[in-house]
């Protein structure tokens, strides 16, 4: 395989693609975390027919509303509308998405013997559905928007396997690290080598970059995740990176950012609890940042919501290899006008 996919002329200079290169840009370029989600009546009109699975499940569905959250919001790049945790049903996890709670996996690994349930996926045939609707996306977005693929990073989906849900200690989860580290090494070895396939899969059908969610990551101290964590994270992003770009996107912990830094990724993709010139100075500036501004920051007042996402820009120096995000997914009561108008002022703001 190439490094990197060879793209078309309007994907490779379109603004996002720059911005991940970090070459300089007209401005600012940005898309959302959940940016097609229950907030926009465009998506709840195609929801309200079906499942969640079965939306995630019907390539034409996840096409629809992938395509029309990037049209409705004029956003720079499109995110396949899939979820992280689907991935886990074919290697042996039963999952169910229950009204009001959330993901919920009614057979836990609790155990170091547990681990034997989970087996690596060989092929990716069981999840077809995803790399149709990322076919299906492609062929109906402009030529100049490019498709975002993602999965959940290792141990954010171990994390879910062990705890079977959410959760606010992990004590399962870290038990098992600290008590088994020969189960957790199985696990996090089996993770990393489905998902890597999984990535590759979806580059393969069409996507041009893919976000790497590390959503629990933040529960963990910094020498905890360097050596429960920081391996099979940087395994995966090697086996994927030479296909297209990574986003490493790691949440809860600023203490962590050299340690993401070091797992790898050509964007870092940061949180809101830490100044982005701050995190970008431990970066180190040969790597392209995307984020961050508080989600919560979309309820303020439209002038508010300018003057914070100004405070972002202004952190970030006009240096290239910024790409606006939130710090994490936009929340299911959110005003839709509040989201346009945020893309607007980066827009005009990143410009100047």
């Amino acid at each position: 395989m190439p490094s990197h996919q060879a793209l078309s002329a309007e994907l490779h200079n379109s603004r996002f693609m720059k911005a991940v290169r970090r070459e300089p840009v007209d401005t600012t370029p940005l898309w959302i975390m959940r940016q097609a989600g229950r907030y926009l009546p465009e998506y709840m009109a195609v929801r309200n027919k079906v499942t969640f699975m079965e939306l995630c499940k019907t390539p034409e569905l996840a096409c629809e509303v992938t395509v029309t959250a990037q049209q409705v919001l004029g956003v720079d790049a499109a995110i396949l509308f899939a979820d992280l945790l689907p991935i886990l049903e074919p290697m042996g996890i039963d999952l169910e998405y229950l009204k009001g709670e959330g993901p919920v996996i009614h057979n836990p690994l609790r155990q170091g013997k547990d681990v034997d349930r989970l087996q690596a996926l060989q092929s990716m045939e069981s999840v077809d559905y995803v790399f149709q609707a990322v076919r299906m996306i492609r062929s109906a977005l402009p030529a100049n928007i490019p498709l975002l693929g993602f999965a959940g990073a290792p141990f954010t989906l171990a994390s879910y396997c062990i705890e079977g849900g959410g959760s606010k200690n992990y004590i399962h989860t870290k038990s098992m690290m600290y008590n088994d580290p020969g189960a957790w090494h199985e696990l996090m070895t089996r993770l990393v080598d489905t998902v890597s396939l999984y990535l590759k899969a979806q580059i393969q059908a069409g996507c041009q970059a893919v976000q790497m969610f590390d959503s629990w990551a933040g529960c963990l101290s910094p020498s905890d995740y360097r050596r429960y964590v920081l391996p099979y994270t940087k395994r995966l992003i090697e086996a994927v990176i030479t296909d297209a770009p990574v986003i490493n996107f790691l949440t809860g912990n600023p203490a962590l950012l050299p340690l993401q830094k070091e797992a790898g990724g050509s964007v870092m993709g940061l949180d809101w609890r830490i100044d982005l010139q701050d995190a970008w100075k431990i970066f180190g500036y040969d790597v392209a940042v995307q984020g961050n501004m508080d989600p919560v920051s979309l309820y303020a007042d439209l002038p508010v919501l300018r003057q914070r996402a100004a405070d972002v820009l202004n952190a970030a120096e006009r240096r290239p290899g910024h790409i606006f995000n939130l710090g994490h997914g936009v929340m299911p009561d959110m005003n839709p006008n509040h989201v346009k108008a945020l893309v607007e002022i980066v827009h005009e703001l990143g410009a100047r």
